[in-house]
């Protein structure tokens, strides 16, 4: 039938070569190997004709160029009359790249393709460890870590890294795994698995590029970060909760009924980033991440959406928004990022039907007053309705404050202290002060100095209402002082 045939030479020495591949071996004239550096070749039949794609390393500056050239390649050798049996590590279609792509591309030329199977490095290098993958192991490879900047998988199940081959691609994987397990976290790395060489070496994921056994056939076993770990998990339960055996309250719940619950933990999560106060801020933001995910769990209840076209929609949006990270724009200046931020919104809302859309629409109304008016005042800036200057923002207060003074009547003078309020935040916007959070700090400065005021009066066993006005400004200056 000649063609292709993709050959798995097994994860080590010639003692793992199936039946069936030797028999091969023995029988053929000539393989092509994606590479030579594999233990078991120098045991291959003296008349067997070995060329290999080794030289293709040297000549290109990454990987998926070597792939694609090898694919070309052995597609072309198998529309010879005697075709091509190209062999690989390990198994052909498991952690291989060449190997799946041979086989489509094969398949759409009309290219007779055969496989015949061996050995992956999963057997040998899960019994070395002496565990079973199942039910959750990550199969991964380094070059996606090394690439990377978080891990693509859950923590609070295995995985096992694949082709960490040299030292500097296990302190390129550690880092990004660093940015999830801590350095201490304990690892395993696997060495020559299943040959006579093997060694399975214990030691902290910090160490792991100071070892000196790291080579071509070294695989990295990482061990769950622990229980509760995930955001998959942390969805199970949700559900869990939210099932026929579930929790009663968690059940009754809706999108109305839970919207409260939403806006006090944003508050509370604000409140943690005031006080600068991490513990709580974990805390805070998992109270706030329980309302977004029972949020996507009702709705996929409901049919309406999933937490995945949750994720997908933002990611889309972040990567359609970031052409200067993820595409070929160049902008070098923030404020040229925001302008064409707006450029993409404003292309997006006619792509889906809104040319009538606002620039001020999609600011939620529910925001608090001070942030809804910086909000509008960030906004309309990036088109270039703004003051020349700062002196222009100070004598727009001025002039509101005089207006006060003018107002014929009650809802005249509250027009007036609303015009004079938008006006001090712009003032805030144009010194980089963020209104919403200067105005809390301002509160609670007050609310400290205040409680003073009130320990002071029980301290001389006298009633609040019983103090002067004199002797509270007295008690309030001496909280300032304290405070300062």
């Amino acid at each position: 039938m000649a063609g292709i045939t993709l050959l798995g030479l097994g994860p080590a020495d010639a003692n793992l070569i199936t039946r069936q591949a030797w028999q091969l071996l023995e029988s053929a004239q000539e393989i092509y190997l994606r590479t030579e550096q594999h233990p078991a070749v120098k045991n291959f039949p003296a008349s067997l004709q070995v060329k290999s794609f080794d030289h293709l390393y040297q000549q290109n500056d990454s990987f998926e160029r070597v792939y694609e050239q090898i694919v070309e390649r052995i597609i072309n050798l198998g529309q010879r009359p005697d075709g091509v049996i190209y062999a690989v590590p390990g198994h052909p279609f498991i952690a291989e790249a060449t190997g799946p792509e041979i086989a489509r591309q094969a398949k759409k030329k009309g290219i007779p393709c055969s496989l015949v199977a061996g050995l992956s490095f999963l057997e040998p290098a899960f019994s070395a460890l002496g565990l079973d993958p199942l039910p959750q192991s990550s199969l991964v490879d380094a070059l996606t870590l090394f690439t990377g900047h978080h891990p693509p998988f859950p923590p609070d199940a295995p995985a096992l890294i694949a082709q960490i081959y040299d030292r500097q691609i296990a302190a390129e994987v550690k880092i990004t795994l660093m940015a999830v397990y801590p350095d201490e976290h304990p690892v395993q790395l696997v060495h020559g698995a299943g040959s006579a060489a093997e060694i399975v070496e214990d030691l902290p994921l910090y160490a792991i590029d100071r070892s000196q056994h790291i080579g071509l056939l070294t695989t990295l076993y990482l061990p769950p970060l622990g229980p509760a770990t995930s955001l998959e998990s942390f969805q199970e339960l949700v559900a869990h909760l939210r099932a026929p055996e579930g929790c009663p309250w968690d059940r009754e719940q809706d999108h109305q009924s839970l919207r409260p619950n939403l806006l006090e933990e944003a508050y509370e999560v604000v409140d943690a980033i005031d006080k600068d106060d991490p513990a709580a801020m974990v805390e805070e933001f998992g109270d706030l991440l329980l309302q977004v995910v029972l949020h996507a769990q009702i709705a996929s209840e409901y049919g309406e959406f999933t937490m995945a076209d949750v994720i997908n929609g933002i990611h889309t949006k972040l990567v359609r928004r970031h052409p200067h990270v993820f595409g070929d724009v160049n902008l070098d200046e923030a404020e040229v990022v925001i302008k064409n931020w707006e450029r993409l919104k404003a292309e997006e809302r006619k792509a889906n039907g809104q040319n009538e859309k606002g620039l001020l629409d999609g600011v939620a109304n529910a925001m608090p007053a001070l942030t809804q008016a910086q909000t509008y005042q960030k906004r309309v800036v990036r088109v270039g309705f703004d003051w020349p200057d700062i002196s222009g923002v100070m004598d727009k207060i001025c002039e509101e404050i005089e207006e006060i003074h003018t107002a014929p009547d009650d809802d005249a003078r509250a027009s007036e202290v609303g015009d004079l309020l938008f006006a001090i935040v712009n003032l805030a916007r144009w010194l980089k002060i963020d209104a919403e959070s200067a105005l809390r700090e301002t509160n609670q400065r007050f609310r400290t100095r205040f409680a003073f005021i009130e320990q002071s009066a029980r301290q001389q066993g006298r009633e609040l209402g019983e103090l002067s006005l004199d002797e509270m400004e007295a008690l309030w200056q001496e909280a300032k002082k304290a405070g300062d």
